[in-house]
């Protein structure tokens, strides 16, 4: 519950959003969330957005129990020049549920990105083979850099960082110092899971070079579909929530579109014990991730919590 006896709106810029976001509680904060959705106690509207010649700005409130309330602004924007990276920049705000009184105000980018990062781990957990080594990450962005980060933190993970951009994949492995770096459809082949985490237009991935038994991760693909219709054939589908079928874009996936609802399964009801993930060790499984207003609630109430702890951030009088 957070402390209401403190006065004035927490600040934190991207390094202290960043700092107030340990792994380990982010992705407990991240399950309850998953297990709220899936059991409908969570409440968060579809996104909805206002569009530019460029690109788009999204609205995403929600509440969960346990977890608290929070609204995110979001622009999500392709790449502006040659050579650039899509971005998803913005605040989000966490307020008191009790009294709806704000609380704090926190970069939306380093939230975003660092909870899909948290989510698609902790789908992989749920529906990866146990034995599952060779681990491939699609893309150079800030998306892909936080994926990778928690990655590496896995101690048995044989990590490979693939993408159109080759000289970009090895720069992050260099500073990583773990890791090998190559192109998309070599660090795809023979990965025990792989997660795309690219701002592609189109899919980067081919149902051909995925082997029997793979998890396959999509966060990217805001613009486009990331994956290819005979990957999704051909693998059994999970998402964060109901609408990441039944919704338009940008609140539904571009992939899952005219995808029946009864095809696609709730990764919280895994999580929770109510729904089976993987059932053979040559199983196709993928996870689409579109984003949900939850797991920024969740990702909120971790930097808060955790901001006030350790003294971070600036009070301001709003």
């Amino acid at each position: 519950m957070p402390d209401t006896a403190v006065s004035g709106v927490l600040v934190l810029d991207r390094e202290q959003t960043r700092a107030a976001l340990p792994p380990d509680a982010l992705a407990t904060a991240v399950r309850t969330a998953l297990v709220a959705i899936s059991r409908g106690d969570a409440s968060a509207p579809p996104r909805i957005a206002a569009r530019s010649a460029r690109g788009l700005l999204g609205a995403m409130p929600g509440y969960v129990p346990e977890l608290g309330l929070a609204a995110k602004l979001v622009s999500v924007f392709s790449a502006a020049a040659a050579g650039e990276h899509g971005a998803h920049r913005g605040i989000v705000a966490y307020f008191d549920e009790e009294t709806g009184r704000p609380l704090a105000v926190m970069d939306a980018e380093t939230v975003t990105a660092v909870r899909t990062a948290a989510t698609a781990t902790v789908a992989m957990r749920a529906l990866a083979r146990p034995d599952a080594a060779r681990i491939a990450v699609i893309g150079t962005g800030t998306q892909a850099r936080a994926q990778v980060a928690l990655v590496a933190r896995m101690e048995s993970a044989d990590l490979v960082v693939g993408a159109r951009d080759e000289a970009g994949a090895h720069r992050i492995v260099t500073g990583l110092g773990k890791g090998s770096a190559t192109g998309i459809e070599a660090a795809v082949r023979g990965a025990d899971v792989v997660f795309c985490c690219t701002s592609s237009r189109e899919p980067v991935v081919s149902r051909s070079w995925l082997a029997d038994g793979a998890h396959l991760s999509s966060v990217g693909g805001s613009d486009g579909p990331e994956l290819d219709d005979a990957t999704l054939r051909a693998a059994s589908l999970f998402v964060e929530w109901p609408g990441a079928v039944s919704e338009p874009p940008p609140a539904g996936a571009w992939e899952l579109q005219g995808t029946s609802p009864a095809d696609a399964h709730l990764v919280g009801a895994v999580l929770d014990g109510r729904l089976p993930g993987r059932r053979s060790a040559g199983e196709l499984t993928v996870f689409k991730s579109t984003g949900h207003a939850a797991l920024d609630v969740a990702a909120a109430s971790v930097a808060y919590r955790v901001a006030c702890e350790r003294g971070l951030g600036l009070r301001v009088d709003l």
